[in-house]
């Protein structure tokens, strides 16, 4: 093995593809049903405001990812613009939240591949993903052009059902909502917001890779911008046939409401490819998300907060111990965790990552901005707001993790040799 920086050979529809394969993948399948009994019939206002997040996010990581075109993302603009201690608390949470969203892809995937039975799915699809991103990031990419034009082929499919399809009675009895689950309020808007914002997330799956990307001042600038606004026509398309199709009530209720819908359609061969679409796309989100993972640890490796072994890169320029270590903790979580409190926690978690670096993008000269300041003033007070409005218990479990995982990192830094 060698050390050394990963190659420079992804372009802008590299990028994009990379982006949508994280955004499209678990939220759009396994979030809804949260976000509606939430948000009620406003849901479609939590989706908009989870795209202002989402857009604001964008603003300052595209501006920092420029003045810092290396791999680490919000760690490193946290230690680079604000302090060590808050590139650390960055860098745990993104790995904390982006470890707890492979878990729920692999949920997502193993439920919908073998219901019975998702662990036996689920583990395996951590460990073959793995094996996939240690084999190069271009590889990842390629596979990530299928995945991503075969899950947009069954979410426009499924557009076009509950908006044009003739409707019938949804097959069997809908589940009993709890007192409270649909009717719409300001706070539950906000909170569906916060959960609707996971599915957004997956830009930061292209920042991790601005020392990987060609150009990174034109290439990262466009690639977030296209990736967000594609991914945010397609919530909005597939929020509104859900509503249309099922109601709020069935919505909130509903674990699996795209297969539902197109059932209630009479499509039962459409339902059939919706699960395959949904094990896809949680396919994809595996490919990116941990890609993501271990570029951050690279990072923090590299700075001396991780051991310096998980900063190692292999021949064939990837690094496969970061690999590695990244989908064991994924495996565990999997297995400790369903995919809607991986998703809950995987949304606390970001948020407070995207408040550093919108906090890190006030640090900038006016001359390395492209977008105003307000933008980055209003992502910070949005990501932590919205935080903590999200249920209590992932709230609080995020907290502890996010509170161990820095004090163990600081702590033991020392002991990895590093100044």
């Amino acid at each position: 093995m060698t050390s050394g920086a990963p190659q420079r050979r992804l372009g802008t529809t590299d990028a994009v593809v990379l982006g949508l394969a994280a955004m499209l993948g678990t939220g759009v399948f396994a979030v809804w049903a949260p976000a509606a009994a939430a948000a009620g019939p406003w849901l479609l206002v939590s989706v908009l405001l989870a795209a202002v997040v989402a857009a604001c996010n964008a603003a300052s990581t595209a501006d920092l990812a420029v003045a810092h075109p290396e791999s680490g993302g919000g760690y490193v603009y946290g230690h680079e613009r604000l302090s060590p201690g808050a590139g650390r608390l960055a860098g745990v949470a993104f790995v904390v939240g982006k470890v707890s969203s492979a878990a729920a892809a692999a949920g997502v995937f193993g439920g919908y591949v073998l219901p019975s039975q998702p662990l036996t799915a689920a583990i395996p699809a951590v460990v073959v993903v793995s094996v996939l991103n240690s084999a190069g990031v271009r590889w990842t990419a390629r596979g990530a052009y299928t995945l991503v034009g075969g899950t947009l082929v069954v979410l426009l499919a499924v557009v076009v059902v509950g908006l044009c399809g003739p409707g019938s009675e949804v097959p069997g009895p809908a589940p009993e909502p709890a007192p409270g689950v649909g009717e719409p309020s300001v706070l539950g808007v906000l909170t569906a917001a916060g959960l609707v914002f996971f599915a957004f997330a997956g830009y930061a799956r292209i920042a991790t890779l601005a020392g990987e990307v060609v150009d990174p001042g034109r290439t990262l600038r466009r690639a977030i911008g296209i990736a967000l606004g594609v991914a945010l026509v397609t919530y909005l398309l597939v929020a509104v046939a859900l509503l249309v199709g099922l109601g709020t009530e069935r919505l909130a209720v509903e674990p699996s409401p795209l297969v539902v819908l197109v059932d209630a359609n009479g499509a039962n061969a459409l339902g059939v490819l919706v699960r395959v679409g949904a094990a896809v796309a949680a396919g994809s989100a595996l490919l990116s998300v941990l890609v993501g993972v271990s570029r951050t640890t690279v990072a923090m490796a590299h700075r001396g907060d991780l051991p310096a072994g998980l900063g190692r890169i292999g021949r064939r320029g990837t690094p496969v111990r970061a690999d590695a270590v990244g989908g064991l903790v994924a495996v565990a979580l999997t297995v400790v965790a369903g995919p809607a409190a991986a998703i809950a926690l995987s949304a606390c978690s970001v948020l407070v990552y995207y408040a550093v670096i919108n906090l890190a993008a006030l640090r900038l000269p006016p001359a390395a901005r492209r977008w105003p300041r307000w933008t980055a003033w209003l992502g910070l007070v949005l990501c932590l707001g919205l935080a903590v409005l999200l249920p209590p218990t992932p709230v609080l479990v995020s907290a502890v993790t996010l509170a161990v995982g820095w004090t163990a990192v600081t702590l033991l830094r020392p002991r990895w040799g590093r100044g």
